[in-house]
């Protein structure tokens, strides 16, 4: 199915750039393009993925995606639908809802970073969903969360961070799959990436109710879920695992697993995406670490010093 317009003199491969020249582009239609790309990143899907899902070609998508199509509203919104967002964000505004939407985005458009922080905790408070009773006053929640890219070191410093504190070691993936009774991979081809999320949500719940401390290693989408990470910063002192690509690569390859860049043929640069994709999300970790700057204990050094810092513990 696909009701997209397409130009013969723009048409592009699947996977490659759009031709020099050719008409003009609506600007309109290429900050769409933007987008799609951009939640297609945060989420680490191929443009295959994402074309299967909304039952489009992967040339009807990658002309949306480079602004040379003009998709109709039912493409865009199985495209929606595919990357798990609302229409309204897909297309640019998520807040003409009803007024008082409006009369908050007025209040907070131009704020910076830091101030919209600051907004956030107090909704979070103010909503009983943000801030616990230990943040509110200044103390970190003992639960420590490890966030960042495969292959940025949650596993193995994540053990070694629980040893040294003396809390469990929760790692969330192996928790998704036992509520699913399969692993990661069967529950994304049985049951798709909305049931994937889900379980995600509900292994993250039952961490934060089963443990008072630990350390909980996420997988490296969960920032995905606008809902699911707000539930994590809420209840977590959040550390960011920083590496550099390369590093991302070389350390997944270590462990003899490529998901998702196993079928591109420009794994690096998918990498890439994926990571610039998610960084302003796995930015907002109370702490973050560079685990490409040092060898292993060096590391680990640091990480446990800038957690015991930030709980009150003795270094």
């Amino acid at each position: 199915m696909s009701s997209t317009i397409l130009h013969p003199s723009t048409a592009i491969d699947a996977e490659g750039a759009p031709p020099p020249g050719g008409e003009d582009k609506h600007p309109f239609l290429v900050a769409l393009g933007e987008r799609v790309r951009a939640l297609r990143a945060r989420r680490g899907m191929t443009r295959k993925a994402v074309a299967a899902a909304a039952e489009v070609s992967e040339r009807h998508l990658a002309n949306l995606e480079y602004g040379t199509g003009n998709a109709s509203i039912l493409v865009l919104l199985q495209v929606a639908q595919a990357l798990q967002c609302p229409l309204a964000e897909l297309i640019g505004d998520v807040t003409t809802s009803s007024p008082e939407w409006l009369l908050i985005r007025e209040m907070l458009e131009h704020r910076d970073e830091p101030s919209l922080h600051r907004v956030r905790l107090a909704i979070g408070e103010l909503l009983g969903t943000g801030a616990g009773p230990q943040r509110a006053d200044g103390q970190q929640p003992p639960r420590v969360a490890l966030v960042g890219l495969r292959g940025a070191g949650k596993s193995t410093l994540g053990q070694m961070l629980a040893d040294d504190l003396g809390f469990p070691f929760v790692e969330l993936s192996r928790e998704i799959e036992k509520f699913a009774g399969c692993s990661i991979s069967e529950i994304q081809a049985l049951y798709g990436q909305n049931a994937y999320r889900r379980y995600e949500r509900r292994a993250l719940e039952e961490a934060i109710q089963i443990y008072p401390e630990a350390v909980i290693a996420t997988p490296g989408g969960l920032v995905s879920d606008a809902a699911t990470f707000n539930l994590l910063l809420s209840h977590c002192t959040t550390v960011w695992l920083q590496a550099e690509p390369e590093d991302h690569m070389r350390r997944v390859q270590a462990q003899g697993d490529l998901r998702p860049m196993a079928a591109s043929r420009e794994a690096m640069d998918d990498l890439k995406r994926i990571l610039a994709g998610r960084a302003a999300f796995y930015s907002k970790a109370d702490l973050r670490v560079d685990t490409s700057a040092q060898p292993l204990e060096a590391t680990f050094a640091a990480l446990r010093r800038v957690v015991r810092e930030a709980l009150r513990l003795p270094t």
